[in-house]
């Protein structure tokens, strides 16, 4: 639409807000016949049907329609007969309704938008459980690109109408739920990946096949877990000969298994689907689909109550199909070392059945390609090239540890300003100091610290919450609690997860010698990186150099923004400080 032949108009939304019965039902026949209401009874729409059912706690289901009204009278007067949340949604005396309409809606813009809302209401602490068992993964279409403008317009206008189920887009934009939502857009990358592994389960359960193995690769931040827990979404609401299908998903990682358990909470997901490899492997239950985020962190020998030798194996003993995300890069652990004839043998037999899937985008680090190859640089090659300037990206090397402390410390209260969760910007470090969960420093420190001169501060998950948070999980990361950033993490409490800005100390086991980055075990503090591994052949060998480089390269590649860096080394200081922009 033109504005005097010349100026484009920006097209708003549209939203009402009906009572969820069948007044409102009667209010939503009635507009039909009047023309300041046909963007909502003539076009396609989204809804938001949301009741309050206690004090700042809500039960919400979003869906999208080409007939809101005969929709609505369904949902009110058919679907209760059938679903149990339909029915005390429509005894509710509390329940009400948003409909959105708009002039550039259609099929595939509708799905999108309704996605979109799923994104976010499900990151929203107030919303306890969120109705609707379906996917809408969409692909191109016309007009795609309006779709974000439009939905910023959309929540804006709903969090003005009500904050407390609306609250503010970048409050939720940090949350590690947010980010492992599998309510994301894919990427066409990611879309095909998927579309290659849902062909691959079908065909396996309709030709009965045991442990089929399906190999998910990619760099840090390739989008992962967002494909992952996606598929899980997907395939935990697939029938398979009129039959739900038996899949779980997992994780070697305590913080990674909260965050998909409070997703599952939410959606009205078993959270029994979703655990630890060990427990489900002493189990020994039979499963359709497993699903394994960070494989790479997968016992390949026995340890604590795993009395095993290999977890992939054991896995796909009991599973269909198992679908592992692994980046060998990532490994921290020698009772985690996949043997090279292992790696060869697992890739190889991926490649053979067609299941090997690369994702390459670079999706967690807002930066150009010459400042993310300068990290792969740092990483892979051991090497410190010249930074090129990013006007996306900030990379700073400081003198102190203090310097960096403090210059975290303000990025934060930047998150923070700019109504970030609780600000998310951290310090996280190299394992070269001595931290322990079972006893106390012997100097009687009520914590073990990371110490630098005379500078020191907690690390590794020990301070209490003290101050109140805006948004208040009981399961949030490490990186979400407020109490945080006083205290340092390492790749434990970190891996997995996004920051805004990273402040990488890099403690004494990496340094810089004969123009190359070099790593020295003997300044690690980490024992399961630095104990030697017995092969399967029996030789005893140390992997702790590999392990020390997979450690820098989670760290480097945690900031979605920035990355500041402390270098306990002063020759690795020096190079890295010249390699800056000037």
């Amino acid at each position: 639409m033109k504005d005097n032949g010349s100026k484009e108009m920006k097209l708003d939304p549209m939203i009402k807000e009906y009572p969820y019965n069948n007044q409102g039902l009667k209010e939503l026949e009635e507009g039909e016949s009047r023309e300041e209401s046909k963007i909502i009874s003539r076009y396609p729409t989204v809804y938001v049907v949301n009741d309050k059912k206690k004090k700042k706690i809500y039960s919400v289901y979003v869906g999208e329609t080409n007939n809101i009204a005969k929709r609505t009278a369904q949902h009110l007067h058919d679907d209760p007969k059938s679903r149990e949340d339909w029915r005390e949604l429509s005894e509710s005396k509390t329940a009400k309704m948003y409909v959105i309409g708009h002039q550039h809606f259609n099929k595939s813009m509708t799905l999108d938008i309704e996605n979109q809302l799923m994104l976010y209401l499900s990151s929203v602490e107030n919303v306890k459980a969120l109705y609707n068992r379906r996917s809408n993964d969409q692909d191109e279409y016309y007009p795609v690109n309006e779709v974000q403008d439009i939905f910023t317009q959309i929540w804006t206008q709903l969090h003005q109408k009500n904050s407390e189920l609306f609250p503010a887009m970048d409050v939720l934009k940090d949350l590690a739920i947010f980010k492992a939502s599998p309510f994301h857009k894919l990427t066409h990358e990611q879309l095909e990946a998927k579309n290659l592994i849902m062909e691959r389960v079908n065909s396996s359960l309709d030709n009965d096949e045991e442990g089929q193995l399906i190999m998910v690769t990619g760099e840090a931040g390739a989008g992962k877990t967002v494909l992952l827990s996606n598929l899980f979404y997907d395939l935990v609401g697939y029938k398979k000969y009129g039959h739900p299908l038996n899949v779980h998903i997992m994780v070697n990682h305590d913080e990674q298994v909260k965050v998909y358990r409070e997703i599952s909470k939410k959606l009205g997901i078993d959270v029994n689907l979703v655990g630890k490899p060990t427990s489900f492997i002493n189990k020994g239950e039979k499963a359709d689909v497993i699903l394994v985020d960070e494989a790479h962190l997968l016992w390949t020998q026995g340890k604590q109550s795993y009395q095993g030798t290999n977890q992939l194996e054991d896995l796909r003993k009991l599973g269909k199909v198992v679908v592992i995300i692994f980046d060998q890069h990532q490994v921290l652990r020698s009772q985690q070392i996949v043997e090279a004839a292992q790696l060869q043998k697992m890739v190889g037999e991926a490649l053979k059945s067609d299941n090997l899937i690369e994702l390459k985008n670079q999706l967690r680090i807002d930066a150009n390609e010459s400042t993310i190859q300068w990290v792969r640089d740092l990483v892979d090659h051991q090497k410190v090239g010249k930074l090129q300037s990013d006007s996306k990206y900030e990379i700073k090397v400081f003198d102190s540890p203090k310097d960096l402390e403090n210059a975290i410390q303000i990025k934060n209260r930047s998150d923070l300003d700019s109504h970030y969760a609780n600000g998310i910007s951290r310090l996280i470090a190299t394992f070269d100091w001595t931290f322990s969960t079972g006893s106390k420093p012997a100097d009687g420190s009520p914590t073990w610290d990371v110490k630098i001169g005379d500078w020191r501060m907690p690390w590794n998950n020990q301070l209490k919450t003290k101050q109140k948070r805006s948004v208040s999980y009981r399961n949030l990361s490490w990186a979400e609690r407020s109490e945080t950033i006083n205290e340092v993490g390492s790749t434990y409490t970190i891996q997995g997860f996004d920051l805004n800005y990273a402040g990488v100390i890099i403690g004494p086991s990496v340094k810089y010698r004969d123009g190359m980055i070099v790593f020295d075990p003997k300044a690690h503090a980490n024992k399961d990186a630095n104990q030697k591994r017995t092969l399967q052949s029996g030789e005893k060998r140390s992997f702790a150099e590999k392990l020390i480089r997979n450690e820098l390269n989670v760290l480097l590649t945690r900031g979605v923004h920035g990355l500041y860096i402390y270098a306990v080394d002063p020759e690795l200081r020096e190079a890295l400080k010249k390699a800056m922009p000037h």
